[in-house]
């Protein structure tokens, strides 16, 4: 099957432990991602990144401190992904941090922010202004940054043959399969070694288009049509998650509301209890927020619809009143 490319069940155990939760180094925003006049500072990542030779982009950062010597995590999560970008890091849409703050009257308040490649998280502490919102989901985005820069997070040979041996002994399957990329394994082996080079952080951001694919059904959909494996990598392999993909996902959903009546308002609900959940244990989001924003589109669109109906029936039934 398809689904197993787009780890529904999820991936195996290295993949699924690569986001640094934020009960998991708080320590390392002082330490090491603001790099201190020390240079590396004094988190595991910090030091593995000096150990292997290659000069970190947080590692020259300066401090941004605010009156009472507290870590600007706002600014200094912004400086690590320009440095970034300055060190040669392609960024498809720039360096720019992107917040985005859920409208709420009252506390708790939210608020996503996205890095430039493309991963999301969200403030994972009940924040009683938009301002503590705006830093919670701030420092949970640099600690992963920073974790992110550690070598172990880079997919390597070893890396891939630990993975897929997991996969095998998750699915029961067996090393022909791992070898032919016909298979589901095969075809996560293939994704993998494609992958080679790339952080965790970089790959979930393409793996995410593969699990919206299987969440919309459209993987099914080309299954169907027999589109094999290596025509849908190929396909979407190297191709942003864009407007044009939510918009047609969007357009599935509301398909799917006109033939299901409910089915989208459901499915909404399950997905923001999935968000708030993911978001409060401080994982990544990309996924969940992604799925949200697509099934809001939807809705939209089916509001419009029934507004476009309503005004072109009382159009109608004023040209008849009407002499």
């Amino acid at each position: 099957m398809i689904g197993l490319l787009v780890v529904s069940p999820p991936p195996p155990t290295p993949f699924r432990s690569s986001y640094w939760s934020p009960g998991r180094g708080a320590a390392l925003i002082d330490s090491a991602a603001l790099g201190r006049e020390r240079g590396y500072g004094g988190g595991a990542g910090a030091a593995a990144a000096a150990r292997g030779g290659r000069r970190a982009p947080w590692a020259s950062a300066r401090p941004h401190r605010g009156p009472r010597g507290a870590v600007n995590v706002v600014e200094a999560l912004q400086e690590f992904w320009q440095m970034k970008q300055s060190r040669g890091a392609e960024l498809r849409n720039g360096a720019l941090v992107l917040y985005e703050m859920v409208p709420a009257a009252s506390p708790p308040y939210v608020c996503y922010v996205t890095l430039p490649g493309g991963s999301c998280f969200g403030s994972f502490q009940f924040c009683p202004t938009k301002a503590e919102a705006r830093r919670s989901a701030a420092k949970i985005a640099l600690m992963n940054s920073v974790f992110n820069e550690h070598p172990s997070r880079r997919i390597t040979d070893d890396f891939i043959e630990k993975s897929v041996s997991e996969a095998l002994a998750s699915f029961n399957g067996n090393r022909e399969e791992a070898d032919n990329p016909n298979t589901g394994i095969g075809a996560f082996r293939f994704m993998l070694e494609s992958n080679k080079g790339k952080s965790m952080l970089e790959f979930q951001e393409l793996m995410t288009v593969f699990q919206l694919l299987h969440w919309n059904g459209s993987l099914k959909a080309m299954r169907e049509r027999q589109c094999s494996r290596q025509e849908v990598l190929a396909h979407y392999s190297h191709r942003a998650l864009d407007d044009d993909i939510r918009n047609q996902m969007a357009l599935d959903w509301v398909n799917r509301e006109q033939s299901i009546p409910g089915a989208l308002s459901r499915e909404l609900a399950t997905t923001e209890r999935e968000l708030d959940e993911a978001r409060l244990a401080g994982k990544e989001l990309r996924f969940h927020k992604e799925k949200k924003d697509i099934l809001l589109l939807a809705a939209g669109q089916l509001g419009s619809a029934h507004s476009s109906v309503s005004s072109w029936f009382l159009e109608l039934l004023l040209s008849l009143l009407i002499p």
